[in-house]
């Protein structure tokens, strides 16, 4: 075991920077995490079908299409519950129905925000479209789906220029409805309404583009996301900068840990969740009833009762992954005097006494003990005691099924900006640590 997790060490971030190309919106990074998966041999199964599952194989479960749930059966599924979780949503845009809007020649995309975004951090950057396009099916209760990415820059949105808000450099307030909306194409110059040829212009233009038939087209839902490329910098190339490392790092590392972990016995299960960035209380969100509905299938299937699912849970442990604040090198007082993580420096440990993170005592020895066994650097995250901070997936989670659970991640600078900056050796020693807990 030991020689294939340092094997997997020098494995170059470019198998996750090409991941995270693809991972344009949740059901992307759903379709990306499956296809990997299949290569591995793990079987898809549908959820409203009766499931026949075995010892010694490997099953996943999509949760309406933005949602990912996989697990390994060992020979002994009793032997020991393991489960890491992370987030396939990110702070965006979103798309509304009807969307374009037609001024002075100009039509723009009435589009509503998604998450706690960085608002300004969105102007002036080369903008694309992912998601899905929903089509008239023989049946209206099963419309035809389809994903797409346009894949090139699509949309922008415009500063105003400092000529005409010479206060801009002040600080700025972006009204979402307002200063927020994309530019989208060119409508005519007359100045006059162009409120008719924009009537249903992004239908137009989805037909056109993704080559379907226009006349079926229901609805979408889709996400506009930055097309710059990610890229390393620093003076040796220590630091990585991209779009979404919150939470794609972290779904990553699940992903990785599951294919390469070693262990034999037990069940190892990852659950890659939607809508963490607006309260995760969705129908595939972690505060719903999906993963202990699909861990009480699995565990039905196998022959097991309720007592045996309960008492599983109690003994068994979850590794909730979510980014965590790195120390900011201009604002250095936002941070715990004492507990404040820096790029490069690890797996980062969260915790908070409110449980805003999910662990205790035990599960931080825990997780340090694997970090050490297999010399996985660490530190530790606290927010200011003055500061209020975020929360993620582990506390949710464990509310619905009582297990023992710890909140880590990598750290980063700029969460929730259109581009984002961690360290890239963190990614490597996520992936590890995923990879050693589903290997005991």
């Amino acid at each position: 075991m030991e020689k294939n997790i340092h094997e997997r060490r020098g494995v170059i971030i470019l198998d996750f920077l090409s991941f995270l190309q693809r991972a344009v919106s949740p059901f992307h990074a759903v379709q990306a995490g499956a296809e990997l998966l299949h290569e591995a041999g793990f079987v898809e199964l549908d959820p409203r079908e009766a499931w026949h599952l075995q010892p010694g194989k490997s099953y996943l479960v999509r949760v309406f299409d933005s949602t990912l749930v996989a697990f390994r059966i060992g020979e002994d599924p009793r032997a020991h519950l393991h489960i890491a979780t992370a987030h396939t949503d990110f702070p965006c845009l979103r798309v509304k129905p009807s969307a374009v809007i037609a001024a002075k020649g100009y039509g723009t995309l009435n589009v509503e925000v998604y998450g706690g975004m960085i608002r300004s951090s969105w102007l002036d950057r080369p903008l694309s479209l992912a998601g899905k396009v929903v089509l008239a099916g023989a049946d209206p209760y099963t419309p035809e789906v389809h994903l797409v990415d346009i894949g090139r820059p699509l949309l922008t949105i415009p500063h105003l220029a400092i000529h005409m808000n010479r206060k801009v450099n002040e600080g700025e307030t972006l009204n979402p409805q307002k200063d927020m909306l994309p530019l989208f194409t060119m409508l005519g110059m007359s100045g006059s309404d162009d409120s008719k040829s924009a009537h249903d212009a992004v239908l137009d233009f989805l037909a056109d583009e993704c080559h379907l038939e226009r006349g079926r087209i229901l609805s979408y839902e889709l996400t506009a996301y930055p097309t710059d490329a990610p890229c390393r910098f620093g003076a040796k190339n220590e630091f990585l900068s991209a779009s979404r490392l919150d939470n794609m790092t972290s779904v990553y590392a699940c992903l990785e840990g599951l294919l390469h972990g070693e262990s034999q016995n037990g069940i190892q299960c990852i659950a890659l969740f939607d809508n963490e960035e607006v309260g995760s209380c969705t129908k595939q969100g972690a505060d719903s009833f999906a993963l202990p509905n699909i861990l009480m299938r699995l565990y039905s299937s196998l022959g097991y009762g309720q007592d045996a699912y309960f008492a599983d849970l109690a003994h068994g442990f979850l590794l909730s992954l979510d980014v965590a604040h790195a120390l900011h090198p201009n604002a250095p007082e936002k941070a715990d005097p004492t507990n404040a993580p820096r790029l490069g420096g690890g797996v980062t440990i969260k915790a908070a006494c409110s449980q805003a993170y999910a662990g205790d005592a035990e599960a931080i020895a825990v997780t340090k003990a694997l970090c050490k066994a297999h010399a996985i650097p660490y530190q530790m995250f606290l927010n200011r005691s003055d500061i209020r901070g975020g929360s993620t997936l582990g506390s949710m989670l464990t509310a619905n099924m009582p297990m023992r659970a710890m909140d880590v991640g990598a750290a980063i600078l700029a969460m929730h900006s259109a581009r984002e900056t961690m360290g890239a050796a963190d990614q490597k020693a996520l992936e590890r640590l995923v990879t050693v807990f589903f290997s005991r």
